[in-house]
């Protein structure tokens, strides 16, 4: 069961007109990223201006996850499995199918079943570069505990096309090479803590609404 508190969070968030979509959370983790996920999606708002998509690697001949039950009992965002064609709504978040590569086209998520990439499918890079194709400037990219080397090409997409980069740091990741392997591509803005990445990406989406509201 979701904790009481979570439920009334969100159900008072749904009482209300859905929050406009100001940003797009983009999120790579591998080795150890559940409790990084379950730890992240707990400490964001109901009502942040923002979406999240997520890749979590899995082991090989996953065919079917219950990460998206898992990490909303404790979110107060509605998380849910990804599927092709569905709508990005701010205050959900969509947990890559295993198997399948994540994408981003326009508003809505496509799901693709082309080449494994760095060995993996879903892959962050594909997700980060079709976030980044798309909403550019609007994506934040973060990168959790995990091996290999997988995010790291899709950060530097991200940042090039005016998005923010994140990479959690070494002491608080489980395995530290996916993070590491962005940071030292030159492609990471910030290196963060576990517990601070969810206040830095409220920041960021807060900063968003400040500069529409002065333009």
């Amino acid at each position: 069961m979701k904790p009481q508190q979570s439920e009334n969070v969100r159900a008072a968030a749904g009482a209300s007109r859905d929050p406009v979509l100001r940003r797009l959370v983009v999120i790579g983790a591998s080795a150890g990223g559940i409790g990084a996920l379950m730890h992240l999606l707990g400490a964001l708002p109901a009502d942040l201006e923002a979406a999240v998509l997520i890749v979590q690697h899995l082991g090989r001949g996953s065919e079917r996850t219950k990460l998206p039950e898992i990490l909303d009992r404790g979110s107060p965002f509605e998380v849910r499995l990804a599927t092709e064609g569905a709508t990005i709504r701010a205050g959900y978040a969509y947990v890559a199918q295993p198997g399948r590569h994540l994408m981003v086209r326009g508003d809505r998520l496509r799901l693709d079943d082309g080449e494994p990439v760095h060995h993996v499918r879903p892959a962050a890079d594909v997700l980060f570069r079709s976030a980044a194709e798309c909403h550019g400037a609007k994506v934040v990219g973060v990168v959790l505990t995990g091996g290999g080397k997988d995010g790291a090409a899709g950060c530097r997409e991200i940042r090039d096309a005016g998005g923010v980069t994140i990479a959690q740091d070494r002491r608080s990741s489980s395995f530290f090479a996916m993070p590491r392997a962005a940071i030292e591509a030159g492609a990471v803005d910030r290196v963060l803590a576990l517990d601070d990445i969810a206040p830095a990406i409220v920041e960021i989406v807060d900063e968003s609404k400040t500069n529409v509201q002065e333009a």
